[in-house]
């Protein structure tokens, strides 16, 4: 069993028109084993992508206060690709398009960037061959520039593809939900959950209790300024769709505003 851990973490990040340094994380705890399926939930603003992106190693992202740890060992001084190789992987909200370099040959860079050894041709075709049966996708998209053209759906797709392909300790899902029918949130949702075993932890981040109805969590988070405000089962995010944030943030009696006033920063919030 692998462990991710999140402790007493404050994370500021400069204002781009400012310069100037803001507070969006405000003392985060959060502790993730794998075989576990956790989901943080919480208004525009709150930073639930900025945890995410701290985790993996985003520079934009400054830690002032607290640790993140992986089995017990700090990842703060880690970059984003020593933390892709110790088993991280994030499935962003907006995937970059990559001119000039197909999806075959960027995930079987990937794959082999985790292991000692290379994986052969042969078996890494056979497992490609097998993932895109389970996302309904073509063999023709491993052909494809790494996600030009592709649109939302397709992206998205990609990316769970990347993710059952490359096998890390832990997945941080951000937002796949965002912008997806729902023909193509079930065949994402079941590439995530066909990745569920003993070896392998999930952090879905997502505005809506839809995604849960495919993907159930184990636990659910709530942010609100900063920081998690309340956990729960389930049914917490049930509750949260039927009382809304406000409901919630007056049965704790917090004074903070539901409003999107994130930083900008790069596009993420």
């Amino acid at each position: 069993m692998a462990t991710l851990k999140v402790t007493d973490l404050h994370v500021a990040v400069e204002d781009e028109e400012t310069k100037k340094r803001q507070e969006i994380l405000k003392g985060v705890n959060l502790v993730i084993n794998t075989g576990e399926t956790h989901a943080i939930m919480g208004p525009n603003g709150t930073g639930k992508s900025t945890l995410s992106e701290t985790i993996m190693g985003n520079p934009n992202y400054h830690v002032t206060q607290g640790d993140i740890t992986l089995d017990g060992e700090s990842i703060l001084n880690k970059k984003v690709d020593e933390r892709a190789r110790a088993g991280l992987f994030l499935a962003m909200q907006y995937p970059v398009e990559i001119k000039g370099i197909t999806n075959l040959e960027f995930m079987r860079t990937a794959v082999n960037a985790t292991r000692e050894k290379p994986l052969p041709i042969r078996k890494f075709l056979k497992k490609l061959d097998e993932n895109l049966k389970v996302l309904n996708m073509s063999d023709e998209m491993t052909e494809r520039y790494l996600n030009e053209g592709f649109s939302g759906g397709e992206k998205k797709r990609n990316e769970i593809l990347q993710l059952m392909m490359i096998q890390p300790k832990f997945a941080i899902l951000d937002e796949i939900d965002s912008g997806l029918d729902i023909d193509a949130l079930q065949v994402v949702a079941k590439g995530v959950n066909h990745m569920k075993s003993p070896d392998f932890g999930t952090l879905m981040i997502t505005h809506y209790q839809r995604l849960l109805n495919y993907i159930h969590p184990d636990q659910v988070h709530v942010m609100m300024d900063g920081r998690i405000v309340k956990s729960g089962d389930a049914s917490l995010a049930e509750k949260l769709e039927a009382e809304g944030y406000a409901g919630l943030k007056d049965e704790l009696g917090l004074d903070v505003n539901l409003v999107d006033d994130d930083v900008s920063v790069g596009g993420g919030k």
